[in-house]
């Protein structure tokens, strides 16, 4: 009978143990022949049992490996199962998949055509926040309204797309500036003052253009937030203006105010003006050389001006009463010498008169010619500190060239200064000289006069006789 496949292999599987098994049993047979002696009946009959014993044995091991055949053929079929399940799935992920992978191309396509418009706008955002933030951060209104540069600053730095809020919010910061830059108002605040220290003050802000605390014109500097009183302020016109803006309330109604449209550069040019005083030291040796000689001819006018004036008050008293003369004026010794030679001839008498105007003259013209003299020395001098400049500005250029127009300011400073304070000693010294040359011959042609009407006078009365 011809064996199947799984008896074929059972047969293979149970030859080594048949034959491990009739190796025993001959050795066990041999050894029980060698210790007892039995017959060859009883040998027999001990193999046939073990035969059976050994058959019975594989029996059940053979009948065991078959259920395990068949169990094994099931987890088999079992396995294949699982696979074919697990392959329509692979295909239905597959599908899915290649599914996803076409919709999120077309989501990436969508986001970055998305992405490129809101970048538009993003970019429009930071543009304008870094404006802004300069604008806010310069700003005259960051002194009262402090914190929006920070925001700004995130905003404009910021890698990410601006939320509804952050723009909203710049918006309004943007429109706080513009509402803010529109308006004065007043606010208390520290300022720092030229030596550094700092105190409370009430500070009056014209939209973004200047602050000012009382007379006092402010600043504002960006890196610290303060404002601080400059070190020079402008001309007392200007204090004037900014107290007044001070000192007025709500009812004041229009107020005269500065207001430096520049945002400071203005007033920092009014800053940089030179007042008088350093007009004047920038003359030099020969500007103070020419005020001294002005101030001399001033004081010597003066005085000339005052002497005249009196003489001539007491002169004019004098002619009220001509029969009392007075020595403390020209016409007073006159008279005196009229009277002290009345019987002499006219001629004497006119010779008498004439000495004594001739003794007089000279003081009421005195100080006069040196005042004329002093006129024409001071634009004499003025002229001398134009060469003196302008030796000292071609000096600077050839030394240092025409690149820095500042090393050759002080010369044509000291040129031109000196001429104007030449012109400005000389006008008003011949304007005095003028005035009171006039009113000197005025007073010698009154002692003519009276000296004349005298002769005239003793003429007649001694024609008469």
């Amino acid at each position: 009978m011809p064996l199947n496949r799984p008896h074929r292999m059972l047969a293979a599987a149970l030859a080594p143990a048949v034959a491990a098994g009739l190796a025993l049993a001959l050795g066990m047979a041999a050894g029980t022949a060698q210790a007892q002696t039995k017959s060859v009946d009883q040998l027999l009959e001990s193999v046939r049992a073990a035969k059976q014993a050994e058959a019975e044995r594989n029996r059940r091991r053979e009948a065991r490996f078959v259920d395990k055949v068949e169990e094994r053929e099931a987890m088999l079929n079992e396995a294949r199962e699982r696979l074919a399940q697990a392959e329509a799935r692979r295909e239905n992920l597959q599908a899915r998949f290649d599914a996803n992978e076409a919709r999120l191309t077309e989501l990436n396509t969508e986001l970055r055509q998305r992405a490129g418009d809101f970048g538009e706008v993003f970019g429009v955002v930071r543009q304008v926040a870094g404006d802004a933030r300069s604008t806010v951060r310069a700003s005259l209104t960051s002194a009262q309204h402090d914190g929006r540069a920070e925001f700004l600053d995130t905003l404009a730095e910021s890698k990410k797309l601006p939320s509804i809020g952050e723009v909203e919010r710049l918006w309004t910061t943007m429109l706080g500036e513009m509402v803010a830059s529109g308006k004065i108002t007043r606010f208390d605040t520290e300022i720092v003052l030229p030596d550094g220290d700092s105190e409370p003050a009430e500070v009056v802000r014209v939209g973004a253009f200047n602050a000012s605390a009382g007379e006092r014109f402010l600043q504002y500097t960006p890196e610290t937030g303060r404002l601080s009183v400059l070190p020079r302020q402008p001309g007392g016109r200007w204090q004037s203006l900014a107290e007044n803006l001070a000192q007025a309330g709500p009812g004041s109604g229009a107020v005269a105010a500065p207001i430096d449209p520049s945002r400071g550069a203005i007033l920092g040019l009014l800053i940089q003006k030179p007042n008088l005083l350093e007009r004047v030291q920038q003359g030099k040796v020969v500007g103070y050389i020419v005020l001294a000689i002005g101030l001399i001819g001033l004081l010597i006018a003066l005085e000339r001006f005052v002497v005249l004036t009196r003489t001539e008050g007491r002169m004019r008293r004098q002619r009220k009463s001509p029969d009392e003369p007075r020595d403390d004026n020209p016409l007073g010794r006159v008279l005196k010498a009229y009277h002290a030679n009345r019987e002499a001839d006219v001629e004497t008498l006119q010779l008498k008169l004439d000495e004594a105007i001739m003794q007089d003259a000279p003081a009421l013209e005195r100080g006069l010619s040196t005042v004329k003299i002093l006129a024409s020395v001071a634009p004499l001098l003025g002229l001398l500190g134009t060469v003196v400049g302008m030796i000292a500005t071609f000096q600077a250029i050839t030394l240092f060239g025409t690149g820095d127009p500042k090393l050759m300011a002080g010369g044509i400073s000291q040129a031109l200064v000196t001429t104007v304070l030449g012109l400005v000693v000389a006008v008003p010294l011949i304007l005095a000289h003028s005035v009171l040359s006039g009113r000197s011959r005025k007073l010698i042609q009154m002692l003519e006069r009276q000296s004349s009407g005298i002769v005239a006078e003793h003429a007649e009365a001694a024609g008469r006789a």
